[in-house]
């Protein structure tokens, strides 16, 4: 699991210097925590310039209150080293996200409970004090209608955080340990022997890796949604619709244009016939540094095997 801070925990609420300089500095010993275990807390870029007082900034505060180390180490990570979750940022300001009855999309709270919904773990780090001294957060994303709801840890005790971290799943450390995941959880996918390799000679990205799971489990899902007739099932149709259709769709085809000018690159090796090849367009994103796609046969039946064929950085950039 990977940590955000919750932007939301800072409304205004500090009345005197020492206060905040306490809960800033539980904070960054939260950050540490985090980093023994190999996990990052991500931020928002903007975070510093929430309202910390009545009247002030964090970072007019900071500047008043932390000594020079302490300023640097603060700024240094909200302004320029991050990690920034509005990089590999999965919901969008379309994504109805609540939580109390309050809209929480385009923020921390929003993002991590998206993430939850997909399968990509992400727990809160609040301030303390705060009006976010709850865990865990209920938040109910509605989608076509309907209302779903999830619980996101939210962490502000050091030894709660220490606890959690100490015992959650040992997180992804390469691109090999993405690809032994990915075939012995998805036993519905069928790779071939070479599909990972284009992330070889690429810096490893544990979010992009999350990411690109969550991604080849919703085609292990959707190949699995036909009935005994060979039929796609409501789930499978449900599944079809919130994830390769709209403009934020995770899945899509290529345009006629791509198709037309990177022909040879969009076409691969047949991963159990060979001599014979596979035209594949249709792929999963993933908004990361490079952009990353997964490519897979088209369409998915019930009776015919869902090839993987490519996970790496995009084809198609021009």
């Amino acid at each position: 699991m990977e940590l955000i801070f919750n932007d939301l925990s800072i409304h205004g609420q500090f009345h005197d210097m020492e206060t905040f300089r306490a809960a800033i500095t539980r904070v960054m010993y939260l950050r540490q925590i985090a980093h023994q275990f190999g996990r990052e807390l991500y931020c928002h870029r903007n975070v510093a310039n929430a309202q910390v007082t009545p009247t002030s900034t964090m970072q007019q505060v900071v500047q008043r209150t932390l000594n020079r180390d302490q300023t640097r180490s603060l700024m240094q990570w909200l302004n320029h080293h991050g990690p920034f979750w509005e990089d590999v940022q999965q919901h969008g300001v379309d994504d109805w996200l609540e939580y109390n009855g309050n809209i929480v999309t385009d923020t921390a709270v929003g993002e991590a409970a998206y993430c939850l919904f997909h399968g990509v773990p992400r727990d809160l780090v609040s301030m303390d004090p705060s009006c976010w001294l709850t865990s865990p957060l209920s938040v109910d994303w509605r989608e076509t209608g309907n209302a779903q709801s999830v619980d996101v840890c939210n962490y502000w005790d050091a030894n709660k955080l220490e606890a959690a971290l100490s015992t959650a799943p040992i997180t992804l450390t390469s691109w090999k340990d993405l690809e032994a995941v990915a075939q012995n959880r998805y036993p519905a996918l069928t790779f071939s022997s070479d599909s990972f390799e284009p992330l070889n000679g690429h810096p490893f990205g544990k979010s992009a890796a999350e990411h690109l799971l969550s991604r080849l489990e919703i085609l292990h899902r959707l190949k699995n949604c036909f009935d005994q007739q060979g039929r796609r099932t409501p789930e499978g149709y449900e599944i079809y619709t919130n994830y390769f259709t709209g403009n934020n769709a995770w899945f899509s085809d290529s345009s006629d244009t791509e198709k037309e000018e990177f022909k040879k690159a969009l076409t691969f090796s047949h991963p159990e016939t060979p001599g014979e090849f596979l035209f594949c367009t249709w792929h999963g994103k993933v908004n990361y540094r490079p952009p990353l796609r997964i490519h897979f046969s088209w369409p998915i039946q019930a009776n015919e095997p869902l090839y993987v064929v490519y996970v790496g950085p995009k084809i198609t950039r021009r």
